[in-house]
């Protein structure tokens, strides 16, 4: 260890730190998609319910 300059210190330090937060990146952002996904669902399954609603409305008119 007496052997290598110091800056390799520093070098593997930030490469650590890097690899550090590119994983707490990857993981807040797979959150913030899973929350986008998870409310666009939502939008999905209220416009299949206001749809189904509608249809029964129109087939009641019609018997």
């Amino acid at each position: 260890m007496a052997s290598v300059p110091w800056w390799i210190y520093f070098v593997l330090a930030g490469i650590v730190y890097s690899g550090y937060k590119v994983a707490t990146l990857t993981i807040e952002d797979r959150k913030v998609d899973q929350n986008f996904i998870e409310e666009e669902g939502k939008v999905f399954i209220e416009r299949m319910e206001d749809e189904k609603k509608r249809r029964h409305k129109t087939k009641a008119a019609g018997e």
